[in-house]
């Protein structure tokens, strides 16, 4: 691994590292935010997951977290969306390739030699951050948009490996969305039956551990309602006793704005699930 900034924070400090991903086959950036208490002891880590075109830069420069998280004594990781690179698969369009991982197992050429973000998320990255940090194997998971999606599904898909899941302005519905149905097209192919395995509507009827999901959502996001459909989501948990909180804001839109506003009651959330 490689550090590539380190600044102070709230006591704490905020990093960002560069290293060589097995699952990707690149090399890939993370941040990582680390309190004043780890500097004594061990401390939970939220893992962060940020939207299309973002990269590990997006969330740690304008979520305004650190304060919150120094206050609670939490770590945030945040990761990059996709692989990157020469040689790394990309499209034209900022909603597919790199910018645009999706956090899934690409089975489709071109993409399947680098894009497998859900094995890098789940497994090796979590495995590399416990292994070179003053972390402890209590998790969270939250994310925005694409994000939001990802921690959404890889909670349900992972019983007990999180202690929490939240989310802001998730695309729920990924198989019934123009962003999801040209990814999930483009990634594992043209059969809709190997789709569901990523699909928060149909892995919540299945889930075999109900952490209680919070998701915050601003009612003047500009992608609500072809992209972002809550009520589907809120249907579904509703019909599989799913535990639901679900914050409709008025005039809050889909920016790190809306983020920044809310990001202290998902740190909080986090922490309040750790026992």
């Amino acid at each position: 691994m490689e550090r590539k900034e380190t600044h102070a924070s709230f006591g704490g400090v905020q990093e960002v590292w560069r290293h060589k991903s097995v699952s990707l086959g690149v090399e890939s950036n993370f941040a990582i935010y680390l309190p004043p208490q780890a500097k004594t002891e061990k401390v939970p880590v939220l893992y962060w997951l940020s939207g299309l075109t973002c990269t590990e830069q997006n969330f740690i420069g304008k979520a305004g977290a650190q304060r919150v998280a120094a206050e609670l004594g939490i770590a945030i990781v945040a990761s990059d969306t996709s692989p990157r690179g020469v040689g790394v698969a990309d499209d034209d369009a900022y909603d597919l390739g790199q910018g645009a991982g999706f956090y899934l197992n690409a089975t489709q050429e071109p993409w399947a030699a680098h894009y497998r973000m859900y094995d890098y998320v789940v497994t090796e990255l979590p495995a590399l951050i416990e292994a070179s940090f003053p972390v402890t194997q209590q998790r969270g998971i939250a994310g925005h948009s694409m994000g939001g999606f990802g921690a959404i599904m890889i909670a349900l898909r992972n019983p007990g490996r999180y202690r929490s899941v939240s989310a802001f302005s998730p695309i729920v519905a990924p198989t019934q969305v123009p962003w999801g149905e040209k990814a999930f097209s483009a990634y594992l192919g043209p059969d809709r039956a190997s789709w569901a395995a990523y699909d928060p509507l149909e892995l919540v009827r299945t889930a075999k551990e109900r952490l209680p999901v919070l998701i915050d959502q601003g009612l003047a996001d500009q992608f609500l309602k072809e992209q972002l459909r809550p009520e589907l989501f809120q249907e579904a948990a509703q019909n599989a006793g799913q535990e639901l909180i679900l914050n409709l804001r008025p005039d809050y839109d889909h920016s790190y704005y809306f983020i920044a506003s809310f990001i202290a009651d998902h740190l909080r959330h986090f922490v309040s699930k750790l026992g």
